[in-house]
């Protein structure tokens, strides 16, 4: 924790950024129920690093649920979509989806990642953050200056590009272990470094990945595959022990195979390579899927080298990748078949040239 109670930094207005009359409601909706609301978290980081975000979360020391009632009677009554086991409201507006939500503090269970919520201090609530990045906040108010309030240093790290929990990163973990794929989630979107110490908390805090459901885990790996370079969170994730709990086939083709003094590719990185390869060329999210399973016959073949092996075990590893992609809807798999056939013309030049 910082010295100081909290830290500011005077930054070109954020709020001036957002819709005028949206800026002016939540004004007006916060004095009337006297209630301190700041825009935090990846709508602040964003704005900050010139990155768009068409997602707003609004915070209030006080009732979120209240305040999106007041906001929307202010903008025209959009619809509103209230979440009160969460405490939770959310609307669109314009280009923007806001989220109110009061100030709260967390508490966890061992074998849970959902919270015990209480209601908080603005400060409290900036501390449950995952990173410090996403840990900055801005008063909603009309001025053309602002106040960043960056309790834990979330600037800096923001300006060395730098992945850093804002308390201890067990606990960060141990608490929510989504939060270890959203660690390099945004190390891969950002470009940023994991900070040693968070890092080898991730390895260290691995195992706890099994309490998070697969739908959580796909989201968050799906966003991984969408960067302008997968390969980077894809070798993050295999190094923190994390991508062979839910894709232990990638894993395991892992390992230079050497025969009779001769290296033959490492098929993992091969593979991460094919996905950046498919992402240049402005592949979408099914085709990157595509190249990151092409290779997964080579699991049930894996202990014979390649150099070795018969046009039988070839042929048993095209059955299998075949019959995944007939399983796929008929367009798409046609575009798979069309990217396999591309792969493997490159992969046989390679081993001819060898």
């Amino acid at each position: 924790m910082p010295t100081s109670p909290e830290s500011l930094v005077c930054h070109p207005s954020i709020c001036a950024k957002l819709p005028r009359r949206l800026v002016e409601a939540v004004v007006q909706a916060s004095q009337r129920l006297g209630q301190p609301t700041y825009v935090v978290g990846g709508y602040v980081r964003d704005a900050l690093i010139g990155r768009p975000n068409h997602d707003l979360d609004i915070v209030t020391v006080g009732s979120g649920l209240e305040l999106a009632r007041e906001v929307a009677a202010r903008i025209g009554r959009p619809h509103v979509s209230y979440f009160k086991n969460f405490g939770t409201a959310h609307l669109i507006y314009q280009h923007l989806e806001v989220e109110f939500v009061g100030a709260r503090k967390e508490s966890y269970r061992a074998d849970s990642r959902k919270p015990i919520v209480e209601n908080a201090t603005l400060e409290e609530d900036l501390q449950r953050r995952d990173y410090t990045i996403n840990a900055l906040a801005v008063e909603v108010k009309n001025s053309e200056q602002e106040e960043i309030i960056d309790l834990f240093g979330g600037l800096l790290d923001l300006a060395g590009g730098v992945i850093r929990t804002p308390l201890d990163p067990d606990t960060t973990f141990c608490d929510d272990p989504l939060r270890m794929l959203r660690a390099i989630r945004f190390a891969s979107q950002l470009e940023f470094s994991i900070e040693s110490e968070t890092l080898e908390s991730i390895k260290r805090q691995a195992k706890r990945l099994s309490i998070i459901s697969r739908e959580r885990i796909v989201e968050e790996f799906n966003k991984i595959l969408l960067c302008p370079s997968p390969s980077r969170g894809l070798i993050l994730l295999e190094q923190c022990q994390l991508l062979g709990q839910f894709l232990p086939e990638i894993v395991v083709l892992k390992g230079v195979e050497n025969v009779e003094g001769q290296g033959h590719k490492d098929n993992f990185y091969h593979t991460v390579q094919v996905v950046d390869n498919v992402a240049a060329r402005g592949g979408d999210l099914w085709l990157r899927w595509a190249a990151l399973l092409h290779d997964v016959g080579e699991v049930f073949t894996g202990d014979i080298p390649t150099f070795e092996k018969t046009e039988a075990d070839h042929t048993q590893e095209h059955e299998l990748r075949d019959a995944w992609i007939s399983s796929l809807p008929p367009p798409f798999a046609e575009e798979v078949r069309v990217l396999f056939d591309e792969i493997y013309e490159q992969e046989t030049a390679y081993e001819i040239t060898r």
